[in-house]
């Protein structure tokens, strides 16, 4: 599987419970921070549903 590098660019302040609690399953929190995770169709599926508040780089 190919990796890839999400990184939170966005607050989550006022926001719904469902992208805060995504973002937090995804390991970040706060703006800047950096995860390398592998692209699975679950983690697919979060990046789509948060897409607003991240960057996503393929590695």
């Amino acid at each position: 599987m190919a990796k890839v590098k999400i990184t939170q660019i966005k607050s989550t302040i006022k926001r719904p419970k469902d992208q805060k609690a995504t973002i937090s399953a995804l390991g970040l929190g706060k703006i800047n921070k950096s995860v390398e995770v592998e692209r699975t169709p679950q983690i697919q599926g979060m990046i789509n549903k948060i897409g607003h508040l991240v960057k996503t780089e393929d590695i």
